[in-house]
């Protein structure tokens, strides 16, 4: 930097957040996430839509995993595993949709889940000598055990068979950890390469989306929503299922988001180019 030029604003809110203490970090983050809701609240009348561009974000993230396949021809950086589980969750969201509630949501669903299979197909046979096994390490029984014992004993109180809402219960907690080993594969190699960091972030932000969605539902109603959904712990769970997948993300999203509006020319070269490639800290995700 020359003598006397100033610094962008950006950098230097950047430089003083990463000096804060971890708990001042906590509550800006905190803060952030509730006038992100209040913006949200304030400009999308049909909370809804929070829903379907939660859906919508989500394929597009899968759209960016195809074109990198496609494109470059190497699986490098992604989680099979974690593919793996948003498969299963979707499938068995897709079921609940059919015979619970078929709307919107159930076309958005078999899409995302098609192209998902494409994509565990690339992996495991066009595209397996580029995939990174050792590094792809995390164990999926320790999210799949929990997720069905939680819903096995949690579970919606509708007049629905027991089976489908026992399964509903399942995939809303699967969906809350899926990520994970897609995040012990960023944490192994600790570089993050483009289209990988896009396609996570996007994910972080449908997150982000349907967390919202609920929130925003809950408040709308004063409550009473959570009452429609049942009885019993099931309500709570909803809600802390989103919100903690919302958190999981959170961390790499700043870092992502900090990477893009520090880096120049973005637009046309780190973001869209494929260039924009993400070192994490230790700790990170």
């Amino acid at each position: 930097m020359m003598k006397g030029q100033k610094k962008r604003p950006i950098h230097t809110v950047t430089m003083w957040v990463r000096r804060q203490p971890p708990k001042v970090k906590a509550f800006l983050a905190v803060m952030a996430g509730v006038a992100a809701l209040l913006f949200l609240r304030a400009i999308v009348h049909d909370h809804d839509n929070l829903f379907v561009g939660a859906e919508a974000v989500h394929s597009i993230g899968i759209s960016v995993l195809i074109y990198k396949l496609m494109k470059e021809k190497t699986c490098a950086g992604l989680s099979l595993k974690s593919q793996d589980l948003t498969a299963i969750f979707l499938a068995v969201r897709l079921y609940c949709s059919f015979v619970m509630e078929y709307d919107i949501h159930t076309v958005l669903d078999l899409a995302t889940l098609a192209t998902t299979l494409w994509v565990i197909y690339m992996i495991r046979f066009n595209l397996k000598s580029s995939y990174m096994e050792d590094k792809d390490n995390f164990n999926i029984y320790f999210v799949l055990a929990p997720c069905v014992v939680l819903a096995l004993v949690i579970h919606p109180s509708t007049s629905h068979h027991i089976v489908n809402r026992i399964l509903w219960a399942f995939c809303v907690y699967l969906e809350a950890v899926s990520i994970l080993p897609q995040l012990r594969v960023m944490q192994n190699t600790k570089i993050v390469e483009p289209f990988t960091s896009h396609y996570v972030f996007a994910l972080g932000v449908a997150r982000f989306l349907a967390c919202a969605h609920w929130v925003l539902q809950v408040l709308d109603s004063r409550g009473h929503l959570l009452v429609a959904l049942g009885y019993g712990l099931w309500p709570s769970m909803v809600l802390i299922s989103e919100i903690v997948q919302t958190f999981i993300l959170a961390d790499f999203c700043y870092y992502y988001v900090k990477r893009i509006l520090t880096t120049s020319s973005f637009l046309s070269s780190s973001v869209f180019g494929g260039q924009l490639v993400l070192r994490l800290p230790s700790g990170v995700v």
